[in-house]
């Protein structure tokens, strides 16, 4: 079937207004790509994203120079992987296990057990600020080198954000999956790792990359129960 003129117009006025708004929206962020291979008087001298005399030079001050203070890049990524990875493995596997719980088993109190902690949800973190950090302080933990009050508490599945994920997804799974392992002679930890877990894994990414995220950009919390001053 062969479109009319008049809708090859249309659909050309379409994907140009697509394409203008595109350009327009991503354009920011190719410039700032390109800002990194300018000095700092070509940065602020147009608009153009191409630089007539690139330079690694921005790259090189990153690296070598203390644009923090007393404490350098290098450092300073080394101290957040040193809580950023252990939270964000930690927060996957407790996740993924209390959401199992509350998806496969049926047990007393669990529909009020699954209210109150979806009811945390309403509650900000700066609430928690103050009573988490008296808690770690009880504990000894306020400054420890090992970084304890940020990614001890994700061992017990506090993200419960993820949580909530995780049991939807679950209940889309047919039990009918988990009565034939059952059939074949799976427990539920069998069920669990050989049936459950594969078809977990692309939900289990979109945890880990959104917990990536929310750590990574954390700052009040480690503000709170760390010392700068030891970790430089």
């Amino acid at each position: 079937m062969k479109l009319s003129t008049a809708h090859k117009i249309g659909r050309f006025f379409q994907y140009f207004v697509l394409i203008l708004v595109g350009v327009i929206m991503i354009y920011p962020l190719v410039w700032m790509v390109g800002a990194t291979f300018k000095s700092n008087a070509e940065i602020f001298a147009g608009i153009g994203f191409l630089t007539a005399n690139p330079t690694l030079q921005g790259y090189i001050d990153a690296v070598t120079q203390n644009y923090g203070g007393d404490i350098s890049i290098w450092r300073a990524f080394i101290n957040t992987y040193s809580f950023v990875i252990p939270k964000v493995i930690f927060t996957v596997i407790s996740s993924v296990i209390a959401a199992y719980g509350f998806s496969r088993f049926k047990f007393k109190g669990r529909d009020m057990l699954f209210g109150i902690m979806i009811s945390t949800l309403f509650l900000p973190q700066v609430v928690l600020n103050v009573p988490q950090y008296l808690m770690y302080n009880s504990f000894g933990w306020i400054n420890s080198p090992f970084y304890l009050p940020l990614w001890v508490p994700t061992l017990f599945a506090t993200e419960t954000y993820f949580v909530y994920q995780l049991v939807q997804f679950m209940r889309s799974i047919p039990h009918d999956l988990d009565e034939a392992a059952a059939i074949d002679g799976c427990g539920p930890l069998r069920t669990y790792f050989s049936v459950v877990l594969p078809m977990l894994r692309p939900t289990m990414i979109s945890v880990g990359i959104l917990e990536i995220m929310w750590v990574w950009n954390d700052y009040l919390l480690p503000y709170l129960v760390l010392d700068r001053t030891k970790y430089m």
